[in-house]
Order: structure tokens, then C-alpha cells, then sequence
């Protein structure tokens, strides 16, 4: 009797050391996918920098109004598939059904290049006609270059989906940073030698836009690499020779389970695409209405996107930061704590509003040193300073929709988008023909605005959390007040040391710049602290947030106990 107690005790033993294996592989899964996204993010957004530098203001306009086109082509055509492949080569692995599991490598493969296929002819032969649409015919060249990357991208993201439906997120990871990285070396490759041959602006943007087609080449030779591997597993004859036993689906039925699980996750993804998507069809016909001339329209443009980057890296920080809350809310929601679901939502949304608020106004009085250090120029330096609002609000728009997402609320983040893609119409509509690239930033600030703010009232509803006035208004503007009379004393006084000292002007840009950035958010972050904007009671209701901060901001003196 006592061995069977003491067998059982090993079993159940033995069982929670294997669920927390599972559990500690899959977390660090995601954390190295997690790492793989930010990476490949950020690859992904200074890559236009080059390109601007080299290339000029034509060639990124163009650029920027061809690649939005691709990436809402390429979400509605792919978006979906790795989320429905991953379930359900998830559910085949759980039945012991490896084969079955491939199956679906095969069945999926063969949809998505079909649907591929189709969009790179209407894309490579049509790309007059969508040039046409723009309203700027020197687009054409590019859309047939990035066109090509349609046939490889589907099965590039069909093998992602079966890795990630068996936890292995290694292969996903190491495809999506070499993608990048690949894309990145092609496109500035191609710049260098253009430029060098005197290649018109419409080239040297088709040059850019073909870094997608080796990226996506690169990184479905990777995928390769590991499926080959992984076919050489030892249990799979032991496996397949088993597989006779278990029930056979067709491949219509396969196909048809894949298409209906993924139609609607495409459609909710190609929503953010489609509000990047507006300004191309919408700003060059009215920029060159106003201009008269189709080349100073893409310059324009051009000038326009300039402050994009620097925005969505703030997005990604701030998102990234956020991140490790929205599993903790689900996990309150389904444990039923609603103060606890309330409490974390709140301090999320706080976190949002307090990074998005000092990067906002950070960029803003930044905004002519930091346009001079990446792009040699001044120009539209009010333009940038306008657009870098909408990182608040992009940041507070991401942050909740995903804490909506965690407390069960789903649908409300598409529908804020879809109002914000109206409003970013009509709003480029009414005030580009008045105040240029000026009025687009400034729809975009009230699209973003919008949409973060249906988001909110929605979070409000459901988990029913509050908006104290002092930790969102009181505290961050005395923060912001304080950082701002810091910036404005570093670029006075390095204006008077740049003409005592004869110093090249970008060179004094970029010292301005790059102190100014780490210093003037130093100061930010320090003051919110001391104001108790966050207290460190909040910080260690959060674990994650808890065992990194706490303990140095309390050896700081940093924190104060109660708010």
C-alpha cells in the first residue's frame, strides 16, 4: 500500500514537472518570439533612414506610399493562416497525428500560393492602373518590385504557423530577424548602386521596395533549413506507422476548416494597414493638386513620413513594456478578480499615457535637431513635431486594445480603427488642401485620438477602472513642464557654443539630439517618480515589473510608499 502511495506521489510528481516544463518552454517561446518581433520592428523602421539620406525626398515618398500597399495585400492574403495552422497542427500534435499535421503544411501551402499567385499578377500587371489610383505614375516601377515578394511570402508564413502549433518558436524567431536583416543589406545594396548609376527617384524606390522579395526569400530558406530538419526526426516512422489507425480528413475539408478560422483574423488585421493606407491614396492627388507638380507631390510626401519612424519606435517600446500585464489580466479575468482586472488595466493604460506623453512631447521639442541628424535637413521640422502626438495616442490605442483583448473584448479595437480610418480621410480631405503635410499630421493625431479614446470609454465599461486627474494630468505635465525648460536650456546653450566653436551644424544637431533624448527623458522619469505617479506598492503588485525595479528605484530613493 505504501509503494502504491509513494508510485502515485512520483506520478503526480512527475506530471506538474512536465506541465511546468510545458508552461517554461512556452513562456520563453513567446519571450523569444517577443524578442525576434522587437528586433525585426526595429530593423524595419531605421531602414528608411538610409534611404531618405542617399535617395532624397522623392524616392521615400515613394517608397512610402508603395509599401503600405504591400503590407495590407500581403495581411489580407496571409495574416490569418499561421494563427489557424498553429491551431490546428496544435490539435493534430495532441492526437499523436504528426502526418495529419503535415498535411496541413501541404493543404495551407497550396492555398495561400495559389491566392499569391493571383495577387502578383494583379499587382505586377495592374501596377499602372493602382499607380494611377495614388494619383503619382512614378509609383508603377515599385509595385511591380515589391510584387514579387507575394510568391514567397505565403508559404513563409504557412511554415511559421507549423512550428508555432508545436511550440517551437526558434525557427519563427531566426526567420523574421534574418528577413529583416537580409531586406535591409538588399535595400541599401541597391541604393548605393542606383545612386551610382544616376537611376531616376522611381528605380531607386523600386530598388527599396525589392528588399521584401529577398527578405521573404531569406527567410523562407530558413524555415527550409528547419523543416528539413525536423523531417529527420527519429520518432517519425514510429509515428506514421501508427498513423493508420486514426481518422482521415480530406483536403477539401482541411481546406476549407483553414480558410474559415483564418478570414476572420485577416480581416481584423489589415485594419492598421488600412489607416497607413489612406494617406496613399489620398495625399499625393491633393498634395499635386495644390502643387501643381507630380515630383514636388512625392516630395512633399516624402517630407511628410519622415516623423513615422520615430513614432513607431516609441509605439514598439511602449507596447513591448505593456506586454507582460495583458497576460496577467486574462489570467484575473478567468481566476474572476475583478479588482485585480480593474487595478491592471488601469495601470497599463497609465503606463501607456505616461511613456506616449513624454515621448510625444520629448520628439516634438526635439523635433529640428533630431530632423537635421537623420535627414540633413530642417524642412518640415513643425510637420514632425506635430506628427510625434500621435505616439501618445498610437500607444495608448495598441495598449488597449490589447488589455481589451485580454479582458475578453474583442471586436471594439476594430471598430475604434475603422472610425479613425474615416476620420483620417476626411480629415486629409478637409485640411491637406489648407495647411499641406501640416493638416495630414494633424488628422492623424485626431484619428489616433479617436481611436484610443473609444478604446478607453470601452475599458472603462468593462472592467469598470477610473481616471484619476493627478497621475494622468497633474503629475506628467509638471513632468513634461520640467523636461521641456531642460531641452530648451541645452539646444540655447549648444547653439551658443556651436558659433563660438565653428561647429558643423548637424554635427551640433546630433549632440543636441542625442543628449536631449537621453537626458530630457532622465528628467521625465525622474520627476513622475518623485511625484508618485507611480508609487512602488503599484510596482509590486506586478511581478514582472516588481523583480526589475523595484529593488534599484528603492536603493535610488525613488519612489515614495503611498500615492
Amino acid at each position: 500500500m505504501r509503494a502504491t502511495i509513494k508510485e502515485q506521489d512520483q506520478q503526480k510528481e512527475g506530471l506538474q514537472r512536465h506541465g511546468d516544463g510545458k508552461q517554461n518552454k512556452l513562456l520563453k517561446g513567446a519571450a523569444l518570439l517577443g524578442g525576434a518581433a522587437v528586433l525585426s520592428k526595429l530593423l524595419g523602421t531605421l531602414q528608411k533612414i538610409p534611404l531618405q539620406n542617399v535617395a532624397g525626398d522623392v524616392a521615400f515618398g515613394i517608397y512610402n506610399a508603395v509599401y503600405p500597399l504591400y503590407i495590407l495585400i500581403l495581411f489580407a492574403a496571409t495574416a490569418g493562416f499561421p494563427v489557424a495552422v498553429s491551431k490546428f497542427v496544435a490539435e493534430r500534435v495532441m492526437e499523436g497525428d504528426h502526418p495529419g499535421a503535415k498535411r496541413i503544411v501541404v493543404v495551407s501551402s497550396a492555398l495561400l500560393m495559389s491566392a499569391g499567385l493571383v495577387l502578383f499578377l494583379l499587382l505586377y500587371f495592374g501596377a499602372e492602373t493602382i499607380a494611377g489610383w495614388i494619383g503619382i505614375t512614378q509609383t508603377a516601377t515599385a509595385i511591380r518590385s515589391v510584387s514579387f515578394a507575394l510568391l514567397l511570402s505565403p508559404v513563409l508564413a504557412v511554415l511559421r504557423g507549423y512550428f508555432q502549433g508545436y511550440q517551437n518558436m526558434v525557427p519563427t524567431a531566426v526567420s523574421q530577424v534574418i528577413e529583416q536583416l537580409i531586406r535591409v543589406i538588399t535595400m541599401v545594396a541597391l541604393l548605393l548602386y542606383l545612386v551610382a548609376l544616376a537611376y531616376d527617384e522611381a528605380w531607386i524606390a523600386a530598388g527599396a521596395t525589392f528588399g521584401s522579395v529577398t527578405g521573404a526569400g531569406a527567410g523562407l530558406v530558413v524555415m527550409a533549413v528547419f523543416w528539413r530538419r525536423e523531417r529527420r526526426g527519429d520518432a517519425r516512422k514510429a509515428i506514421e506507422a501508427s498513423f493508420e489507425t486514426k481518422q482521415v480528413i480530406s483536403s477539401w475539408q482541411w481546406a476549407k476548416r483553414i480558410t474559415i478560422y483564418a478570414i476572420p483574423v485577416c480581416l481584423g488585421a489589415i485594419v492598421v494597414p488600412l489607416l497607413t493606407l489612406v494617406d496613399t491614396f489620398t495625399m499625393p492627388r491633393l498634395l499635386e493638386a495644390s502643387s501643381g507638380s507630380e515630383l514636388e507631390a512625392m516630395r512633399q510626401f516624402g517630407l511628410y513620413n519622415r516623423g513615422f519612424p520615430l513614432v513607431q519606435l516609441v509605439v514598439m517600446v511602449a507596447s513591448s513594456m505593456s506586454a507582460v500585464l495583458v497576460p496577467a489580466i486574462a489570467e484575473a479575468k478567468m481566476n474572476r478578480r475583478v479588482d485585480l482586472i480593474r487595478f491592471r488595466a488601469e495601470m497599463s493604460v497609465r503606463l501607456a499615457w505616461l511613456i506616449g506623453l513624454g515621448a510625444s512631447f520629448g520628439l516634438a521639442f526635439l523635433a529640428m535637431p533630431i530632423n537635421l541628424m537623420l535627414y540633413t535637413s530642417t524642412e518640415a521640422s513643425w510637420t514632425m513635431a506635430v506628427l510625434a502626438f500621435t505616439a501618445l495616442f498610437s500607444t495608448l490605442n495598441a495598449v488597449s486594445a490589447s488589455v481589451l483583448q485580454g479582458a475578453g473584448t474583442i471586436r471594439t479595437p476594430a471598430n475604434a480603427l475603422l472610425v479613425a480610418i474615416v476620420l483620417k480621410a476626411l480629415g486629409n480631405i478637409v485640411l491637406v488642401p489648407r495647411w499641406g503635410i501640416d493638416g495630414a499630421a494633424l488628422s492623424a493625431v485626431i484619428a489616433y485620438a479617436a481611436a484610443a479614446g473609444l478604446n478607453l470609454v470601452q475599458l472603462r465599461r468593462s472592467t469598470g477602472v477610473r481616471f484619476a486627474l493627478r497621475p494622468y494630468a497633474v503629475s506628467p505635465l509638471l513632468a513634461v513642464g520640467l523636461m521641456g525648460g531642460g531641452l530648451a536650456a541645452l539646444q540655447g546653450l549648444a547653439m551658443l557654443a556651436s558659433a563660438a566653436w565653428h561647429v558643423p551644424e548637424r554635427w551640433s544637431a546630433s549632440a543636441i539630439a542625442i543628449i536631449g533624448v537621453a537626458g530630457g527623458a532622465a528628467v521625465y522619469a525622474l520627476a513622475l517618480l518623485r511625484s508618485g505617479s507611480i508609487s512602488r506598492e503599484e510596482l509590486r503588485l506586478m511581478p514582472e515589473l516588481e523583480r526589475k525595479l523595484v529593488a534599484l528605484l528603492a536603493k535610488l530613493r525613488l519612489t515614495n510608499r503611498d500615492k
